[in-house]
């Protein structure tokens, strides 16, 4: 018999991107046995008797040769379960020539040879289609529900193996028979792409007493995706305002509420596939390696990586590790964290809003009418201190929140909010903007942060009395074009620059 060696294709995640793996099968005459090479995980080594067993129960042939498959290219690192269908199927046709050898396997077996889904399905099959990498795949039909709404990928669900068996004898491969869904009943189109949002708010901000300033700068902050640092008393409202930003935050594109579902599937978590931007608020007790990611053997995504797109919430922002509020400053300046470790360096999106609550002083009392600090001048010197300059130069929004009076009443609810966001919103896009405000780099600001000549001059004079760095000053134009974006203003006016310039930090 002449040794016939097929290939299909399947994927293994490298961090959030998918890298193509042929499995190959080879059959030669030897005392039987059975040999997965290729840098094959754990999961995929058990695999074998997986195959076994699906093969078996099926009445399919187990060929009495020596059977190797390899996993190539073999340098990378494998894993997941979703290699189980290839390698059956490479066996089951052992003797046969397979012609669909561009088409992607995925799947995990049963004993029974029922196929089953795996939470890498998704993120890899999403990661290859960005990479124009995949026309073709054999899925479990469970998964096809998530599937459907990645578009341009012709999905074949099969529900056991001996279906997957047929479509890959069948001389053309059938086509996808489901129907694309859209992700909301609301969205806007603007240049010919649909963004899409959401117009029920669990958590409202007609919730929230007084506090007119501090919901002004919050609304800032979600239109442009500025930075916040929300200072105040205990019980204030600091944490009220954080978590209710993210119902009002900026319409999201259909890549975009995919990518939320990738890192979703990655934290192991089944995506609600809704236009609704994620939250994250880890302790600040978290580790470096579980806020930023990581891991000893492999590197695992983050809270800065699963807030990409969304609000990264540091609640009681003094107490967190030096370490961790220095390394923020990486992704809070480029948008992306590195993760290096011996066999890997990995590269994250990590675009988000970040938003850090503090109390004034370590007793909290420091601000307050009624109660008395108990904290000496180098106990609070020193629990300011834990932010260095070079963190807070990268936050571009400071209040301070007003004390709770009993006269306090809502004035506001999310549902205005949200609707002045998307006015400001589809400005900046208009604009042919492919970041909102906040996230501008040096030269899109000198191309869309034009100011009015009295507004020119009102940042020219508080340049030189306050000492700003350039830095502050970028930062200061782009809340600057959020608010002129809020108000309606084509140019950057000079009430546009003073409100801006009352968010600034103060030594």
């Amino acid at each position: 018999m002449d040794t016939i060696i097929n290939k299909l294709k399947s994927a293994s995640l490298e961090g959030v991107n998918a890298k193509v793996v042929e499995v190959e099968g080879s059959f030669t005459k030897g005392l039987p046995s059975f040999n997965i090479v290729g840098l094959a995980s754990s999961d995929i080594q058990e695999a074998k008797e997986r195959a076994k067993s699906a093969l078996l129960t099926n009445s399919l042939e187990l060929p009495p040769l020596r059977i190797t498959i390899n996993l190539s290219p073999s340098d990378i690192k494998k894993q997941g379960t979703h290699f189980d269908l290839a390698i059956a199927l490479m066996i089951a046709l052992f003797n046969k020539k397979i012609s669909h050898q561009e088409l992607f396997i995925f799947g995990e077996l049963g004993l029974d040879g029922k196929v089953k889904g795996s939470s890498l399905i998704f993120p890899l099959i999403l990661s290859l289609k960005e990479q124009n990498l995949i026309k073709d795949a054999i899925v479990p039909k469970e998964t096809l529900s998530s599937l459907q709404y990645i578009k341009g990928v012709n999905f074949i669900g099969v529900d056991n193996i001996k279906e997957a068996i047929e479509v890959i004898k069948s001389p053309s491969l059938p086509k996808s028979k489901f129907e694309i869904k859209d992700f909301s009943k609301n969205s806007i189109t603007i240049n010919n792409t649909p963004y899409y949002f959401l117009t029920n708010y669990p958590l409202d901000f007609k919730e929230v007493k007084g506090q007119y300033r501090a919901i002004r700068a919050a609304l800032i902050a979600a239109a442009g995706n500025h930075n916040i640092i929300l200072n105040g008393n205990p019980g204030s409202g600091k944490s009220m305002i954080a978590k209710r930003l993210q119902y009002i935050l900026p319409p999201l594109s259909s890549s975009e509420i995919l990518s939320i579902a990738k890192a979703t599937y990655l934290d192991n978590k089944e995506p609600k596939f809704k236009p609704i931007r994620p939250f994250r608020s880890p302790h600040h007790s978290a580790t470096p390696s579980a806020i930023f990611g990581g891991g000893s053997n492999r590197a695992k995504i983050g809270e800065v990586a699963l807030a990409n797109l969304g609000i990264l919430f540091f609640d009681e922002l003094p107490h967190f590790h030096s370490k961790v509020l220095e390394a923020l400053r990486e992704p809070l300046q480029d948008r992306v964290i590195n993760i290096a470790r011996v066999n890997s360096k990995l590269t994250y999106e990590a675009n988000f809003l970040f938003i850090g609550a503090m109390n004034p002083c370590p007793c909290g009392n420091l601000l307050s009418k009624n109660k008395v600090c108990r904290c000496s001048e180098s106990e609070i010197k020193r629990y300011k201190n834990r932010l260095s300059d070079p963190f807070l130069d990268r936050i571009e929004l400071f209040v301070t929140m007003q004390e709770v009076e009993f006269s306090d009443r809502a004035h506001t609810s999310s549902k205005e909010l949200h609707k002045s966001v998307i006015k400001a919103f589809i400005a900046q896009k208009q604009r042919g903007q492919k970041e909102l405000n906040g996230k501008l780099n040096e030269k899109e600001i000198e191309k869309y942060c034009i100011l009015e000549e009295e507004a020119k001059d009102i940042l020219e004079e508080a340049t030189l009395k306050f000492s700003l760095s350039h830095r502050a000053i970028a930062n200061i134009k782009k809340v600057a074009r959020t608010i002129a974006d809020l108000n309606e203003n084509s140019l950057i006016t000079k009430k546009d620059i003073l409100e801006a310039l009352s968010y600034r930090k103060r030594d």
